[in-house]
């Protein structure tokens, strides 16, 4: 199998391209970035030269907004299996710079389908994720629901899924939707909520606990979020070309009792709380029934567990703390 994985610099492509070149020899993996700086390029170098330890990847900067040099890419490789994980993220930096967003993850996601056409793999898995549900009151969320989202970083990715869902009927192709739910873990993103709080902890500066803590996230531990990927993108048979999947624990955990729970067992946190953000949603719970139906996969670590993981590791990491 010959796989491309885009954005594999990025936390979740990097992960997964990790956990199959350790668990498959079979398996040859290809990556592409562009090494965006919405974070410090230092980290994603790193993951890069872990990922080049081993003789079965190789690496290309390649920026998927640049229609030419992705089709260019595409037309020397064959892949059996193509997994989408380059896009802009973050929800408030999309209020920044909404343009981005519609050149990355819209008008990037046409270009990377655009190439596959040449390859014609057997699957294209694209991330999607948890904010096109939008506030909605009724909850667990369910992957019929009504889509609802609130701000361009999520109307994007709604974007993706009509995309995907109108190239899977018109060029016959297999697409798989991942709304992606609060992935945490090692070698998460430095912008997200734990690694900040680590950050604090560390240099005694005051945590910014938006809305009070009091809002809710489905956290998603890294491996969990891997084996699900895995499973389902090399899944024999499809009964549908065109499926979407959320990928989560089931199991929304208050902000600040995660706070709480740090301070219990690493140390005190400088907290100043603030209010709500306008861009982000106040509590995230998805129904996880049909990803383990699909997958068989029930073992989902318990959030003490994986955030423990997560902080020492954080702690051997000095980069994260820049």
């Amino acid at each position: 199998m010959r796989i491309l994985i885009t954005g594999i610099a990025g936390f979740i492509g990097f992960s997964l391209a990790r956990n199959l070149l350790l668990t498959n020899k079979k398996i040859e993996v290809f990556g592409i970035d562009n090494f965006d700086d919405y974070y410090t390029k230092k980290i994603k170098y790193l993951r890069i030269a872990q990922l080049k330890k081993f003789k079965k990847f190789k690496f290309n900067k390649v920026d998927i907004t640049k229609r030419r040099n992705i089709l260019n890419y595409f037309k020397s490789k064959k892949f059996t299996h193509i997994v989408h994980f380059a896009a802009q993220a973050g929800v408030r930096f999309s209020e920044i710079d909404p343009k981005k967003y519609l050149d990355n993850n819209i008008y990037g996601f046409i270009n990377v389908i655009d190439g596959c056409l040449i390859c014609k793999p057997k699957v294209i898995v694209y991330a999607s994720s948890s904010s096109v549900y939008g506030d909605l009151k009724k909850l667990p969320v369910k992957e019929n629901y009504k889509l609802n989202p609130i701000n361009i970083y999520s109307m994007s990715k709604k974007m993706n899924e009509v995309i995907a869902r109108f190239s899977s009927n018109y060029y016959k192709i297999n697409f798989i939707g991942l709304r992606y739910f609060t992935v945490y873990g090692e070698w998460g993103r430095p912008d997200m909520f734990l690694f900040k709080l680590f950050k604090a902890f560390h240099s005694k500066h005051n945590f910014l606990l938006n809305n009070y803590g009091n809002h809710k996230r489905d956290f998603t531990y890294i491996n969990d979020a891997v084996e699900l990927t895995k499973r389902i993108m090399f899944k024999k048979r499809l009964k549908k070309r065109n499926l979407i999947f959320n990928i989560c624990s089931n199991n929304p955990i208050q902000i600040k009792k995660i706070v709480n729970f740090f301070q219990r067992n690493i140390g005190n946190v400088k907290i100043k709380k603030i209010k709500k953000n306008k861009l982000d949603v106040k509590n995230t719970h998805g129904s996880n029934a049909i990803v383990k139906m699909f997958t068989k996969f029930n073992k989902f670590t318990n959030y003490k567990e994986g955030i423990l993981n997560t902080y020492k590791w954080y702690k051997k990491n000095k980069i994260y703390k820049i």
